[in-house]
């Protein structure tokens, strides 16, 4: 099991948190997590956005108008 701090709302501070075994086969990065004082569960959820690539226009530059002769 791996364990590391963090705030625990029910503990009201910082404690130590512990995987429990993951009936799930995450293995350690099992996103379950509990508070070894109270036994508060906690879920830690990554979240990944795509961003669209934003791209830019390229203006094309008129040559200087000369004046007529």
């Amino acid at each position: 099991m791996s364990e590391r701090e963090l705030y625990c709302d029910a503990c009201e501070g910082v404690r130590p948190f512990e995987t429990p075994p993951c009936a799930d086969g995450h293995g350690p990065d099992c996103p379950e997590l509990v508070c070894t004082g109270c036994g508060a569960a906690m879920l830690v959820a990554t979240l990944a956005v795509r961003v669209p690539r934003l791209t830019r226009r390229r203006h094309r530059r008129r040559p200087p108008q000369r004046p007529a002769a």
